[in-house]
């Protein structure tokens, strides 16, 4: 295959190098170090898979069933490598199911481009067979975005997208190319972006800040640290657990942030929110100093703003100057790459232990153990619980699967019971919540690390929205690990509806196919599972497989999931039943 360098060498006798816009987007991709992407053709990308055709040894595309499910392989492949996730489709209808992938990378600060054909360039605006003005539909959830008229534009354009996309707080950009742009031809030569006018994505750390911090921490008697998932896209974990142990703090995460410090730490206390450990959720109204890492102050996070830590000082570490302030006020601002800010603090922090402090985390956790946790994991009860399933698959494990996880009481049970030993391997939808997310994402990530299990846990809900990228599956062989916890309802919905609409369940019962047949189907090894004897077995069975494989277990219609905050309760508001 002729290669950009060999065409350059071919035409020395010609005035002008000229190739088409289509075929400068598969360089600029190439560039970019971009080895695989998802999508689904149309009319007005056609010209750019043309081009994929001819560069097949280069880039490998993966054709899903939908285009949902290209944006949420694309989440699942970058937030398990740490790169920039890619995604194609055409205009119109392929562009705007984009957008759900779209707003969920935004919200949750995954790195994606997305490509997107568009009509030629003088039928703009005339309501074209299949026009869809992307660039305003999607402009609320990119981090920026752009739509290109002329092949000459398109090295500049891409190169800016992914720097914007990759650089200070990640996030999804969309480019979207007219069919004309795609096919004139133009000089190429191609430069990666380094910087953009009026665009400060590293901010420079305020020493003075830093010392602030610095002398906070090192006067309190019970601090407490909450990390998110800015230390893992700042690749900062070594850094976070320098200085949980060299201060002694209890450190709580953030479902996006778990997996940055290992679930087994002694200082790790668990996860703060709405469905979140007792001890860190109660304790955050007792701390006197507390310590934001990479994290954005949710409302599942905080619960009530009225009542969240008035006692406390607060420190937030943050990339992001839009997060400071945005909704808790903090007393010191530590602005910068999480790596770079810890690390410039850690000198300045005093060896410490803060025992009594964090014996009271361990009484919190009895309680909840009591009171929640055993009957979750070791239950009494005939029906098989979500919370056993998790555990066994941490033994069958070993603690070191990625967990792609769907949205509902699933999602918080798994970010509650799985544990992980290293980085990146919890991936969910976290602000978004967005059903169908799972089985997509999960294909993306195992793609990304083959080297590595990856088990999608999703609920029966959830997995109907994206059940037809069991296609992918099939045709490209992913041996990624498919458990669909069978509750026959939408479960998170049900239980709200049982504690707060006096059990009026409107629209909650599902009537279910038959899902081992339907992956069976896709030739993909299946089985269904009632009966506590079978789980153990079947699931270090499913672990072992070399192959893809579809494990349904029917579990209790009517568990809930608890602890739980009410809907804008104070955190020290927890329901323990």
């Amino acid at each position: 295959m002729e290669t950009l360098k060999e065409r350059k060498t071919s035409v020395k006798s010609k005035t002008t190098l000229k190739i088409s816009g289509a075929e400068a987007i598969i360089h600029c991709l190439v560039a970019e170090g971009v080895d695989l992407l998802y999508g689904y053709p149309g009319g007005a990308i056609m010209p750019v898979y043309d081009e994929l055709y001819k560069f097949q040894d280069k880039l490998t595309h993966i054709l899903t069933r939908h285009e949902q499910g290209a944006t949420h392989a694309a989440q699942g492949y970058a937030r398990v490598t740490g790169k920039v996730g890619v995604a194609m489709a055409t205009s119109g209808p392929g562009a705007t199911n984009l957008v759900t992938g779209l707003a969920d990378a935004q919200i949750d600060s995954t790195p994606m481009v997305c490509i997107t054909g568009q009509v030629t360039r003088h039928l703009l605006g005339s309501d074209a067979f299949q026009e869809t003005d992307i660039i305003g539909i999607s402009t609320p959830v990119t981090k920026w975005n752009y739509q290109v008229t002329r092949a000459e534009e398109i090295p500049e354009i891409l190169a800016k997208a992914f720097y914007i996309a990759r650089s200070g707080r990640p996030g999804p950009v969309l480019i979207d190319i007219t069919k004309n742009a795609q096919i004139d031809e133009f000089d190429f030569s191609y430069t990666p972006c380094t910087g953009v006018r009026s665009y400060n994505p590293f901010p420079k750390p305020d020493v003075t800040q830093i010392e602030a911090a610095a002398a906070l921490i090192n006067n309190a008697k019970k601090p407490l640290i909450v990390f998110g998932q800015g230390v893992i896209l700042g690749e900062a974990e070594e850094q976070l657990k320098t200085l949980v142990e060299k201060a002694g703090i209890p450190a709580a995460w953030t479902i996006l942030g778990l997996s940055a410090l290992d679930t087994n730490h002694p200082l790790n206390v668990g996860m703060v929110g709405m469905h979140g450990n007792y001890a860190p959720n109660m304790l955050t109204n007792e701390c006197d100093v507390l310590i934001a890492i990479g994290m954005r102050f949710d409302d599942r996070v905080t619960g009530s703003l009225d009542t969240y830590a008035k006692q406390a000082k607060i420190i937030h570490f943050d990339i992001d100057p839009a997060e400071i302030n945005k909704n808790v006020k903090v007393d010191v601002a530590v602005l910068g790459n999480s790596k770079e800010t810890l690390g410039l603090i850690l000198p300045l922090i005093n060896k410490t232990e803060h025992t009594t402090w964090h014996n009271q985390f361990k009484d919190k956790y009895k309680i909840e153990f009591d009171a929640v946790i055993n009957k979750d994991i070791h239950p009494t009860k005939e029906k098989l619980t979500m919370g056993e399933v998790i555990e066994q698959i941490n033994i069958a494990s070993n603690n070191s699967a990625v967990i792609v996880t769907d949205v509902g009481q699933h999602q918080m049970i798994a970010c509650r019971y799985a544990k992980f030993n290293q980085s990146k391997s919890n991936i969910t939808s976290g602000g978004l919540g967005t059903m169908g997310f799972a089985l997509p994402a999960a294909i993306g990530a195992k793609m990304g690390r083959m080297d590595r299990e990856v088990v999608a846990i999703i609920g029966d809900g959830g997995y109907q929205m994206t059940i037809q990228e069991l296609g992918v599956i099939f045709q490209h062989k992913v041996p990624v690990k498919i458990v669909v916890l069978n509750n026959d309802h939408l479960g998170m919905v049900r239980q709200w509806q049982e504690l707060f609409f006096e059990k009026r369940y409107a629209s909650t019962v599902m009537v279910n196919p038959d899902f081992v047949k339907i992956a069976e189907g896709y030739h993909i090894k299946s089985k269904r599972i009632s009966e506590r004897s079978e789980l153990q077995s079947t699931i270090a069975e499913m672990m072992a497989s070399k192959e893809a494989y579809f494990l349904e277990v029917k579990v209790e219609k009517e568990d809930n999931v608890f602890p739980m905050i009410p809907s804008g309760a104070s955190v020290s508001e927890v329901r323990l039943k």
